[in-house]
């Protein structure tokens, strides 16, 4: 298949650490998939009183819709871009669903944070899970929108080039890297970064560096938010050597950051 990103494109994510690709999937695949997750919400689809949680977290979803909204021959080949070929598993779940409802309750889950992805000592125990210089486990962290997501719909907030900054703290961490909540707690000293909303239509998928700094926000808008955040695995560790030849784009931001 013919290359879908260009070199524009692939320049872009690395220095910016994101690539937003619209109409990944149609709409009848995303509202298959929002039916699917309406019958497990605890409250009434018809009657916003019931909402009366800012979030509510499900559980890992692998019916056809999710499967097929992250396997398409395009995103593939993207996937094939970004990480290499050969170099990523096709993903067989979309993992957990953090449902954002209108609320004026604060939600607890809006710190800046990278997304932890292999475990620590207590695997159960997510904030211990960890992050290393060699993104051990995660080639990228997808945001893939099964609802509309507007200005007013809590859009994820992405801190524009982090991932470089992050990089450059993992890289003096060795192979255990930092857990989520330690890395976590060094974010707020990081450079500056402009701030992006990942908003679009349902299907769309926001494909970001394992590396990139982001945050939830309340939501304020009138109709709930269905967005998945799952990993593209990767298929062995990344290594970053002394040379940027014949990397891939998520090995070379890393590799651009370290040698800045």
């Amino acid at each position: 298949m013919a290359d879908i990103l260009n070199t524009t494109e692939i320049e872009a994510f690395i220095h910016n650490g994101f690539i937003r690709i619209d109409h990944v999937f149609s709409t009848a695949i995303a509202e298959a998939a929002v039916d699917i997750l309406w019958n497990d919400l605890p409250c009434d689809r018809s009657n916003p009183n019931t909402w009366t949680e800012p979030v509510i977290r499900l559980g890992m979803y692998t019916q056809q819709p999710f499967i097929d909204s992250v396997n398409t021959p395009e995103l593939h080949q993207i996937f094939n871009q970004l990480v290499g070929v050969n170099q990523w598993l096709p993903c067989r779940s979309v993992g957990t669903f953090p449902i954002r409802f209108p609320s004026t309750k604060e939600p607890h889950d809006t710190g800046k944070h990278v997304d932890a992805s292999f475990p620590g000592e207590d695997p159960s125990n997510f904030l211990e899970w960890r992050i290393n210089i060699n993104s051990r486990g995660r080639a990228l962290l997808m945001l893939i929108f099964y609802s509309d997501v507007t200005e007013a719909d809590a859009p994820t907030i992405i801190y524009q080039g982090s991932h470089i900054d992050v990089a450059k703290l993992l890289s003096k961490e060795g192979e255990q890297g930092l857990s989520f909540m330690e890395l976590a707690g060094k974010l707020d000293a990081l450079p500056q970064r402009d701030k992006v909303t990942a908003v679009g239509k349902a299907g769309t998928i926001y494909l970001c560096h394992p590396f990139l700094v982001h945050a939830a926000q309340a939501h304020r808008g009138h109709t709930p938010k269905f967005m998945a955040q799952p990993p593209l695995v990767l298929r062995n560790e990344l290594k970053i050597a002394h040379s940027a030849t014949d990397y891939s784009p998520i090995a070379k931001a890393i590799y651009l950051a370290l040698e800045a």
